[in-house]
C-alpha cells in the first residue's frame, strides 16, 4: 500500500480513485481528492452526482469498491466500526435540516453527542453546551424546544451540536438551503467565524453558488463520478470548464465572456 496521504503532504482527508456503484448505477468512478488541513472546501456538483456518497465515504459509512480513502494519514476504508468509532468523532456535521429531537430542549439535542459519546462530568458539559451556543450567536437559548425556532435557529442549533465535542473537521450538508438569503448570510458568517475561532478544517457541500463564494478556499467540481476540477475560488472565476462556467455565470459569480 502507498504511504500514508497525512505523512505526505499534510492532508487531512483523501480519496484516491474511489469508485462506487449501487447495482447498476455507478455513483463514483474514479473519485480524487485532497482536503488541506484548515481550509474551506466547497465541494458543488449537480443532483445526484455523489457529492453525499462523497461525504459518507470520508465517515467511514461507505466502503468503496475500489480505491482508498485516508482520513489523517490512516487508510480507513476497511476499518472495522470500533476502529471507526475513533475516525468519526473527528467529525461534526450540520446536516441539511438540522437534524434535531423534537422531544428535546435546545440544550439536550446539543449535549447529545457529549452524554453519548464521553463521559464529560455535568459541570463540563453545561460549559461545554453554553459556550457551543453562545459560538452559534444563541446564548440562554437551551430551555427552547425545536418547535419554538425558526429555521435559522434550527441549523445553529444543529451547528452547535456539530461542534460541542470539538472535532478536527466540520462537514456542512447544504447550509444555506430552505432559507431567506438574510439569515443565509448569517449562516455563511458562522461558517467563516467558526473556521477562524476553531482552527478546523470544513467542507461544505451546497448548490449555493453565492455561499460556495462567501465561505470557501477552493472548490471541487463532481460530475460523472470524478473530481473533474479543484481549485481555489479566483481559478474557478477564470475557468473555462464549460459545466463549471455555467453553473458561475447563471449565478452571476462570473461573467459569460470567455476567458
Amino acid at each position: 500500500m502507498s504511504e500514508p496521504a497525512q505523512d505526505r503532504n499534510g492532508n487531512v482527508i483523501e480519496l484516491r480513485d474511489v469508485a462506487k456503484a449501487y447495482g447498476e448505477k455507478r455513483v463514483l468512478t474514479s473519485a480524487t481528492l485532497e482536503v488541506r488541513r484548515g481550509e474551506v472546501l466547497v465541494i458543488m456538483g449537480g443532483s445526484g452526482t455523489g457529492k453525499s456518497v462523497t461525504i459518507r465515504h470520508m465517515l467511514g459509512l461507505e466502503q468503496p469498491d475500489a480505491g482508498e480513502v485516508y482520513v489523517d494519514g490512516e487508510e480507513i476504508s476497511r476499518y472495522s466500526e470500533s476502529q471507526l468509532y475513533g475516525v468519526r468523532m473527528k467529525f461534526g456535521m450540520l446536516f441539511q435540516s438540522g437534524g434535531l429531537f423534537d422531544s428535546m430542549t435546545v440544550f439536550e439535542n446539543v449535549a447529545f453527542p457529549l452524554r453519548e459519546h464521553s463521559d464529560t462530568p455535568e459541570e463540563e458539559l453545561e460549559r461545554r453546551v453554553e459556550e457551543a451556543l453562545e459560538m452559534v450567536q444563541l446564548p440562554g437559548s437551551g430551555k427552547l424546544m425545536p418547535v419554538d425556532l425558526s429555521g435559522g435557529m434550527r441549523k445553529r442549533v444543529g451547528l452547535a451540536r456539530a461542534i460541542v465535542h470539538r472535532p478536527e473537521v466540520i462537514l456542512y450538508d447544504e447550509p444555506t438551503t430552505g432559507l431567506d438569503p438574510i439569515t443565509a448570510d448569517k449562516i455563511n458568517e458562522l461558517i467563516v467565524s467558526l473556521q477562524r475561532r476553531l482552527e478546523v478544517t470544513s467542507i461544505v457541500v451546497t448548490h449555493d453558488i453565492q455561499s460556495a463564494f462567501y465561505v470557501g478556499d477552493r472548490i471541487a467540481y463532481l460530475n460523472g463520478g470524478v473530481f473533474e476540477w479543484v481549485g481555489t475560488m479566483e481559478e474557478a472565476r477564470r475557468t473555462d470548464h464549460p459545466t463549471l462556467r455555467q453553473f458561475l455565470v447563471t449565478s452571476n459569480v462570473t461573467s459569460a465572456q470567455p476567458v
